[in-house]
């Protein structure tokens, strides 16, 4: 299920609100925001570092937490960078499973992990 517009509007405006009133306009430009939300990614993934695949699928309530708080930076940074390049998430995100569509088809992509150009 793809988030509502208006969610994710009220976060951008959340977002510009949080920013302006701490005067971080200023350094939230497209390139800073794309390598905090590099950094933020980064952060998420550590909490699996190491893990086992059945590991990553039972952490502890604590670390699903922790992990929680990093899925909302990357969501959080994502949202405001897309704000600044004037990009509609929402639509974006419509566009680009239309295109996975095509190049995934389910009869041959189902059960399979090969790239759309070796299907």
């Amino acid at each position: 299920m793809i988030p509502t517009a208006s969610g994710l509007d009220e976060l951008r405006d959340a977002l510009r609100r949080f920013a302006a009133d701490r005067d971080w306009d200023q350094f939230h430009s497209p390139k800073n925001l794309a390598m905090a939300l590099s950094v933020e990614a980064s952060e998420l993934l550590e909490h699996f570092q190491w893990l086992t695949e059945a590991e990553s699928n039972n952490i502890s309530p604590e670390a699903r937490h922790a992990v929680g708080l990093e899925a909302a930076d990357v969501l959080l940074y994502l949202i405001r960078l897309s704000d600044k390049l004037e990009i509609n998430l929402i639509t974006a995100a419509q566009e680009k499973m239309r295109l996975n569509a095509e190049k995934y088809p389910a009869e041959k992509a189902r059960g399979s992990n090969k790239k759309y150009d070796e299907l």
